[in-house]
């Protein structure tokens, strides 16, 4: 991956150490929060782990409500980080223990979302390290594509690996990502529970909001 400079990463560090609130929880396209920031946001399969990484980015426990029971993100949640910057935790796709009316209410939901906000800077669409890009994943990169939404692939659970594994990881998903318009070439391999790659991450999510 490209050298992040340091000034850059310590930025990125301070900005997410300040101030983080809760803003709004939307469950429909009328209750979504007037645009006022630039928004990343965070995109994955169910049980990937989108909550424990905001919560470990901004270094707290219980900003985004995490749970082990897949499909407990039930509407897109919205973060301001200092004044400066949106956080935004959408819906987990794939497996969760609910009807599929409701499923696809939640889709139609984030797809509407992701189409339609203009100050959506990037996605972080998470893929968890053990098991690599499934077909749930590609289906999303192909949407983001046509919607010409910027996105870069960002390994969670790193940790649950071998050390060695973790560039295999990162080069199996990175030859995925090459072959998608709107992703980022670049993948990174995070931990929320050790903290590996979340300075990297941090500053990434700086420069694509252009804040950095």
């Amino acid at each position: 991956m490209g050298e992040l400079a340091p000034e850059a990463i310590e930025a990125a560090r301070k900005l997410f150490a300040g101030p983080c609130g809760f803003v709004a929880g939307a469950a429909s396209l009328d209750s979504l929060p007037a645009i006022a920031l630039p928004e990343i946001a965070f995109a994955g399969r169910s049980n990937v782990g989108k909550s424990s990484l905001v919560n470990a980015l901004t270094g707290r426990r219980t900003l985004a409500r995490t749970s082990s029971r897949p499909g407990h993100t039930r509407q897109i949640n919205f973060f301001d980080l200092g004044g400066r910057l949106g956080l935004v935790d959408l819906p987990g796709y794939g497996f969760a223990q609910v009807s599929r009316s409701m499923k696809e209410a939640w889709q139609d939901l984030a797809a509407a979302y992701l189409r339609g906000r203009p100050t959506l800077k990037r996605v972080c669409l998470l893929i968890d390290a053990r098991h690599g890009v499934k077909e749930a994943d590609r289906e999303t990169m192909k949407n983001l594509d046509s919607a010409a939404v910027s996105y870069q692939l960002v390994l969670t659970k790193a940790d649950q690996l071998r050390p060695a594994e973790v560039p295999r990881a990162i080069a199996a998903a990175e030859a995925v990502a090459r072959k998608h318009g709107a992703a980022h070439p670049e993948v990174l391999a995070t931990s929320s529970e050790t903290g590996q790659g979340l300075a990297e991450l941090r500053a990434e999510i700086v420069v694509a909001a252009g804040l950095g």
